[in-house]
């Protein structure tokens, strides 16, 4: 972490505690406000995966991608730009379909959440006034975060067109080899783009909605803050990503495997998709509260939060541990005048 101090809580597994900490002991607000907030987004969600491959988006939307691959010099016969172009297809196919659950609901929970985190103010009823000074640069920040996602594939997308396009011109285009080989060194710099991409995203949203900044100034605060912490994000973004990978493909194995083979009553899989979509919310709500921690750990590491919340947070964090106490005592010293 060069340029930054180094300080204990940022260790992942304290961040995890902590913020599982915090969501048992805020979990009635948790589990009523913010889960029921999310909970139309997750069921949109998930019906949408399954909605997807049938909707007459999709072949429009693969057929199109499929242009702009062969106008780019993409070898047709390569297996990876196949599945990209599926992948990418059925991405923004549910996305375009839960849109306006996105920007509503999904948005309105985080919102919550970062509200109730804020400042330490977790027993503060929020006001309407004040929950929409959180909501509204969420709301520009997750705009923003489209293009940023939309820009970030752009340039994936002209640098493997351009490293295709050298492998033409030095004429190793017929070796299949050359193609497999620049083909899994594609999928690997695009997968490691597409992550930190959505970090970032992520960090800025929570920012926006922390400081009531919201914007490109978020996501340019979120590019700071992340500095020489990436390896931490990564690790706090893996648990929430494969648990929501694990409800999603539970959804695809209770739910619509059961519609398709029709052997289960209408009702009892109506009941399985509230179920699974109330799993699938609690870990929007957990994911939300674990970035809002690593958020306070950044600003503590750069020096943004003032004294009062530094100590406060410092002490919570790190639990009953003497000597990280004393270290964030020795903090509050230095910055004392």
């Amino acid at each position: 972490m060069e340029g930054y101090p180094q300080i204990p809580m940022e260790r992942t597994g304290k961040i995890l505690r902590k913020s599982i900490h915090t969501f048992l002991q805020n979990y009635q607000y948790f589990t009523t406000t913010s889960l029921i907030l999310a909970f139309p987004f997750s069921a949109s969600f998930l019906l949408s995966q399954a909605l997807s491959p049938s909707s007459p988006l999709l072949p429009t939307i693969q057929n199109r991608l499929r242009s702009l691959f062969d106008a780019s010099g993409f070898p047709p016969s390569s297996e990876f730009f196949t599945i990209l172009n599926l992948k990418l297809s059925q991405t923004l196919a549910s996305s375009i379909l839960v849109l306006p659950f996105t920007l509503s609901f999904l948005l309105m929970a985080k919102a919550s959440i970062i509200q109730a985190l804020n400042h330490h103010k977790h027993h503060l009823q929020p006001s309407y006034s004040s929950f929409l000074s959180v909501y509204n640069p969420i709301l520009l920040t997750q705009i923003c975060n489209f293009f940023v996602v939309l820009s970030s594939n752009a340039t994936c997308f002209f640098l493997l067109s351009f490293a295709f396009t050298c492998l033409e011109s030095f004429g190793y285009s017929s070796s299949p080899s050359s193609i497999l080989f620049l083909s899994a060194t594609g999928a690997v710099f695009y997968s490691i783009i597409l992550a930190h991409t959505l970090i970032v995203c992520n960090l800025a949203l929570v920012s926006s909605g922390m400081d009531k900044r919201g914007g490109s100034i978020a996501i340019l605060k979120a590019c700071v803050l992340i500095k020489g912490r990436t390896a931490t994000a990564l690790a706090l973004a893996l648990p929430a990503n494969m648990a929501l990978a694990a409800v999603e493909a539970l959804f695809q194995y209770r739910v619509v495997r059961a519609y398709y083979a029709a052997d289960r009553s209408f009702s009892s899989m109506a009941l399985e998709w509230v179920f699974i979509a109330h799993l699938y919310s609690i870990v929007i709500v957990i994911d939300t509260i674990v970035t809002c921690v690593f958020f306070k750990s950044c600003k503590i590491a750069c020096g943004l939060l003032d004294q009062e919340e530094r100590y406060s947070f410092q002490i919570g964090i790190e639990g009953t541990d003497l000597s990280h106490t004393v270290e964030a005592v020795k903090i509050l010293q230095e910055d004392i005048p």
